[in-house]
């Protein structure tokens, strides 16, 4: 495919970022995440307990990680996440089973190794395109590339999501394996695997991807080539408290971030409870899969109707829009219709893919070049720092609602309890969301007035 010098696709660099976000993001193993851990031999407590230690690790590394990127370079970043993708993915390819103990610490060092990788990967990829345009391009390109990146990224879930279901299943493998004449069967302890083997594929791909990175001259690594390890330590420090204060001087940076964290969390914690929701609308198991496709097939237009939006309305009405969409999706799952409930769920898919490139757009646009990594894993760190405090609340929220719906109904089966305390919980998501942003208009609108009395104070001076 060739690009004309002035498209910012003809810049290596910006075509290397969106294949990386898809060959990283886009996971075989996605569709059938939950069961995975549970036929490998783990319990749903452990499964609660190791994604809990991954979203940890990302609080912890997240911020860090992109002052390292803004001061040793981006590539060595990117290309160092990689590698944890790849080692991540070969520790459950040959962990052994049988050993519930040898297995879980397999699996408590992958989603370590998971964690430090989405925080490396957070805010370094994004940055190194962006300077790409402000060094060789024009940055007024970047909702350009951010449209063809997200649309790109939902193609690669809708192969990855059929395809990692397709290969799990032990039925669907020993059929095309009849097909071909090759009479054996395989069973589900062997074809569980299979996905991973592809997401390890999409590991190496996307490593020789980032090899063939380079650092944009305006976002090239401060440090100097005699500091010592302390030094470089200490800059790192300094950076992150640098760029900290920035955003915390900088009415516009905190709002695009606290306003983003608002949605993103909320929504984010539904979308990982979509097949209970699916389930309590009616609608069969078999469908999941292909609504999943769907809402890929979805991502396709989102992006191109964000470009438009952030080329022809201010930031306040987009954020306005994006409250209406939430809004209105969350109070139509509380209604619970038989199958036409789905499309409030969609909604919040919809809501989320605007959330993210308002985000970015908004944040990289008023973030200068030396800082940016840093300042978009400050965003990470927000977003989930966010999902962990909803996901604690909410336990907190089922598990009050569960005791009294059962002392309440004592002749009631546990799937019965179960499902209602469900039911009744998700109507505490749209005042939840209401409350959070009335906080943050307040917060964002304190910080603008009082940027605006300094910035007179200072003329008067």
């Amino acid at each position: 495919m060739s690009f004309s010098r002035s498209s910012p696709f003809a810049l290596p660099n910006v075509r290397r970022f969106i294949a990386f976000r898809a060959f990283f993001n886009a996971r075989f193993y996605y569709p059938v995440f939950t069961i995975l851990f549970l036929d490998y031999g783990l319990t749903i407590e452990q499964f609660a307990l190791l994604n809990t230690v991954w979203a940890f690790t990302i609080v912890l590394a997240e911020v860090p990680s992109g002052a390292l990127a803004d001061l040793i370079g981006r590539k060595r970043l990117l290309v160092m996440t990689c590698w944890l993708m790849i080692c991540e993915m070969l520790l459950l390819s040959f962990v052994p089973l049988g050993s519930s103990t040898l297995v879980f610490s397999a699996f408590l060092v992958n989603r370590i190794l998971s964690g430090l990788a989405e925080a490396l990967a957070s805010g370094a990829d994004e940055a190194m395109a962006y300077d790409t345009l402000v060094s060789e391009g024009d940055p007024e390109d970047w909702p350009q590339v951010l449209d063809i990146q997200m649309r790109v990224q939902n193609i690669a879930y809708m192969v990855t999501m059929t395809l990692g279901a397709m290969v799990y299943a032990p039925g669907v493998v020993n059929r095309v394996l009849h097909w071909f004449g090759l009479q054996t069967d395989l069973s589900q302890q062997v074809t569980m695997r299979f996905p991973i083997y592809l997401t390890l594929g999409l590991g190496i791909l996307a490593l020789l991807t980032t090899m063939g990175m380079r650092d944009p001259a305006v976002g090239k690594p401060a440090a100097a080539a005699g500091d010592t390890i302390r030094l470089k330590i200490g800059k790192v420090f300094r950076m992150t408290w640098s760029a900290g204060g920035w955003i915390l001087r900088t009415p516009m940076a905190l709002a695009v971030i606290l306003f983003g964290m608002s949605f993103d969390h909320v929504l984010r914690m539904l979308v990982t409870m979509t097949s209970q929701y699916y389930r309590l609308i009616d609608l069969p198991e078999a469908s999941f899969g292909l609504i999943g496709s769907g809402v890929a097939m979805l991502g396709l237009v989102v992006p191109r109707i964000a470009r438009e939006m952030v080329a022809r309305f201010s930031p306040v009405v987009n954020v306005v829009a994006v409250t209406g969409l939430a809004l209105a999706s969350l109070w139509g799952l509380t209604l619970f219709v038989p199958y036409l409930g789905v499309l409030p769920m969609v909604m919040v898919f919809v809501t989320m893919m605007l959330t993210s490139f308002f985000t970015s757009h908004y944040l990289n646009k008023i973030t200068k070049s030396h800082q940016r990594a840093t300042v978009l894993s400050f965003k990470g760190l927000a977003f989930n720092a966010a999902y962990g405090m909803i996901g604690m609340l909410y336990a907190g929220l089922i598990s009050i609602l569960h005791r009294g719906i059962q002392e309440t109904n004592v002749d009631w089966a546990v799937s019965r309890v179960d499902d209602e305390s469900f039911r009744r919980s998700l109507s505490w998501f749209p005042w939840y969301l209401t409350v959070f942003i009335v906080l943050v208009t307040v917060i964002s609108l304190l910080h603008f007035r009082r940027a605006g009395e300094h910035k007179s104070t200072n003329l008067t001076d």
